[in-house]
């Protein structure tokens, strides 16, 4: 592990360990979004190419959101990642630059990726909403009906092996819960309808107004990265 990684991890005096490559790290796990497997073969037309999606995404006005958003927050980072970073939805900063987790919130996401040895353009980040709510309020049921076809989309040209979601309101609407983050905490979820395993975590935002709560954020990172190192 490299001085990058210890930024998140020496700012808590946690102790530094390695991880172990998997024997079957590159083995992909079935899965399916909506009942269709996720694979080579999965018609255009259920899941449109990545242009394509991003070009329906920036032209979408399916719901309110479209008259207040500067621009929408499609997601960033490598296409055939393997872990799937999904938080609530864009910010002010995030919908002047047309990028997730930017700012203070996404440096701490960065360090956090870092402390498990991964880059951030290693991993796709993306949020349940992709336009900003107004004065970032809650996403509202049916703006979170409107995005999620765009986002099962998203999972379904990417095939992640691990999805982490970052915050109370990822985790409830990925999960359909309304149960909270702390009994949502400490467990290996599944993805609805597939066998991605899903892990939830505080969000950055929240850990920088509560820096003693990383410690249990850090619990949950290990969580995933040993759930998927034995996958």
């Amino acid at each position: 592990m490299d001085s990058h990684h210890l930024r998140y991890l020496g700012a808590m005096g946690i102790q530094v360990w390695r991880q172990r490559q998997s024997a079957n790290a590159d083995r992909a796990p079935a899965v399916e979004v909506g009942g269709v497997p996720l694979g080579e073969n999965m018609p255009t037309e259920v899941a449109p190419g990545w242009e394509e999606l991003a070009a329906r995404v920036a032209g979408c006005t399916a719901c309110s959101l479209h008259c207040s958003r500067t621009q929408t927050v499609f997601g960033v980072g490598d296409r055939e990642a393997k872990w799937l970073i999904v938080g609530e939805a864009p910010g002010a900063d995030e919908d002047r630059q047309g990028e997730p987790f930017v700012g203070r919130a996404g440096q701490l996401l960065n360090a956090m990726l870092e402390a498990l040895g991964l880059q951030r353009g290693q991993v796709y980040i993306a949020n349940i909403l992709k336009c900003r709510p107004p004065k970032n309020r809650d996403p509202l049921p049916e703006e979170v009906a409107s995005c999620e076809p765009y986002l099962r989309h998203q999972m379904a040209l990417l095939q992640p092996r691990i999805i982490l979601a970052v915050g109370r309101v990822a985790g409830q609407n990925l999960l359909k819960t309304s149960a909270p983050l702390g009994r949502l905490r400490g467990i290996v979820h599944k993805y609805p309808d597939t066998t991605i395993p899903l892990v939830v975590t505080y969000h950055p935002a929240y850990l920088l107004r509560s820096p003693r709560e990383k410690r249990r954020a850090w619990q949950d990172l290990r969580l995933a990265l040993k759930v998927y190192r034995e996958l």
